[in-house]
């Protein structure tokens, strides 16, 4: 199993360069490379076990060499990423011929592939910081990938931002590294534990909570995300939202808090503030919003504070809970970010207030978006109720009762901006005749949205039913997210 291991990383990273070659012979290589490569990966990352392995690249002992490391909560992200690569990918078949040069679209796919999995599986900070760069930088380009100004002025800012918090993350690194002479995270872990941090270690720990949560778009950080987000082809939307903030921004902050630095009452009440503003402002924002992929950028917003919210409470159901609605979030945001694309061609528009019964014209789309609608809402029984319940048990048990009222209301006012996109996309009376509507694959004149935008779609929204009925297994700890909680419970590692 070990040697499965680095294929996470080198096999994505492969074809993002055989890719440019491989259209030459067929402009159709890029797609079916992609989609291939995905399903790889999901093999793969299933076959891995849930307890912890460590892969040593060039047989280098820890803290010598560098490390690739396994557990359960890797695990799920590695899962999480490719199976949102392979939607992605079967989607975009449907989606990004419209552009020109798609083939560069799936070649900076696989490179955001490569990155998140990087990240996932590093054992040490510096390699965790070049897999961010990776992943980031092919974002940039995806962000910009239509050409329009909007999309170039999105991408710029992104950039901007995204480098100022990459200087910030470096600086940090340094400081750790100048103070304990070591960057492989469980040595550096051990070396940390029962300690207190001195200033300079408690600086470091600042520059990487502001740089990580500037890439988890965390308020006040997250100016870049509304901009970024929108300009983006549909399915970069998807992936962008659903997992690679996740990956590069919040999976390394919470790690490197419960299992580097170790987690303490201060830090825990960082996290619930800093979760709470971010969960209120997001949905405050989303309501106001009338561009759906604005809105839904938002509302992306807005449920990465709920998660961080949850992980500040530092009980078991708290973290449970969080990790949960990370998975469920990994579901339902890119199925509403896939239904926007068909929307947005569909209706001509993002302004929903210029859209009206589009129900009958792109059906599959009407009907998967009202599964992520409700899931996004917590309506039972949906998949998103039971991990909000979670965290509200969670809250009240841990004696959290404004917390635990707060996010019931957020959830109010989640199902409210939803129900405003139900209600101008898919009710009323057409505004646009079937006749003049454009197919989303070709332009040409259609009624319905093609199989390969259609298939992820419901893939996704099945999901969303999936993980409702699995949780029943287990309603208080489901077994899918067990062996995930169980490695921050732990707290640092152990050298």
């Amino acid at each position: 199993m070990n040697n499965l291991i680095p294929l996470l990383v080198v096999i994505p990273m492969g074809v993002a360069f055989a890719i440019p070659l491989a259209v030459r012979m067929n402009p159709r290589l890029g797609e079916l490379l992609s989609i291939l490569t995905a399903l790889t990966l999901l093999v793969i990352s299933l076959f891995l076990p849930s307890q912890e392995i460590i892969y040593h690249i060039g047989n280098w002992p820890t803290p010598d060499g560098i490390d690739l490391r396994v557990d359960g909560l890797s695990k799920l992200m590695l899962l999480i990423i490719s199976g949102l690569a392979l939607v992605v990918g079967i989607y975009s078949v449907g989606f990004i011929r419209q552009f020109t040069g798609h083939y560069r679209y799936y070649t900076l796919l696989m490179l955001m592939v490569t990155g998140m999995n990087g990240v996932v599986l590093s054992g040490d900070l510096f390699n965790l910081y070049i897999f961010v760069e990776i992943a980031t930088i092919a974002s940039y380009a995806l962000v910009a990938f239509g050409g329009e100004h909007e999309d170039l002025e999105a991408s710029f800012k992104y950039a901007v931002l995204g480098g100022l918090s990459s200087s910030v993350i470096l600086i940090g690194i340094a400081l750790v590294y100048g103070m304990t002479g070591t960057l492989n995270l469980t040595h550096l872990a051990s070396r940390l534990d029962g300690h207190v941090l001195t200033p300079t270690l408690q600086f470091a720990l600042a520059l990487l909570f502001c740089g990580f949560g500037l890439k988890s778009a965390l308020v006040p950080f997250h100016t870049w995300l509304p901009d970024a987000y929108p300009a983006a082809p549909a399915p970069i939307s998807a992936i962008l939202s659903g997992i690679t903030s996740k990956a590069i921004g919040l999976y390394v902050l919470v790690r490197l808090l419960f299992n580097v630095f170790g987690i303490t009452d201060d830090l825990l009440l960082l996290l619930r503030w800093s979760g709470g503003i971010t969960m209120v402002v997001g949905a405050l924002l989303a309501l106001g919003q009338w561009n759906i992929k604005r809105l839904f950028a938002y509302s992306s917003v807005s449920q990465v504070g709920l998660i961080v919210l949850a992980f500040g409470f530092g009980t078991t159901a708290g973290i449970v809970g969080a990790i949960f609605h990370l998975v469920n979030h990994a579901v339902f945001k890119p199925l509403l970010f896939l239904n926007s694309g068909a929307i947005e061609i569909a209706a001509g528009t993002r302004d929903l207030r210029k859209m009206h019964g589009l129900r009958s014209t792109i059906p599959v789309t009407a009907t998967t978006h009202m599964v992520g609608s409700l899931s996004i809402a917590g309506i039972p029984p949906f998949n998103g109720f039971w991990s909000k319940l979670i965290i509200v048990v969670a809250a009240v048990n841990a004696g959290f009762m404004g917390w635990a009222s707060l996010v019931v209301l957020m959830s109010i006012v989640t199902l409210a901006y939803q129900l405003k996109v139900q209600t101008a996309a898919f009710f009323g009376s057409n505004t646009r005749s079937p006749e003049v509507t454009p197919s989303i694959a070709t332009g040409s004149r259609s009624n319905a949205e093609p199989l390969f935008m259609a298939v992820p779609m419901i893939i996704l929204a099945i999901g969303c039913g999936a993980l409702s009925l699995l949780t029943l297994t287990g309603l208080d700890e489901p077994f899918f997210v067990a062996s995930a909680a169980e490695v921050l419970m732990k707290g640092v590692f152990t050298w």
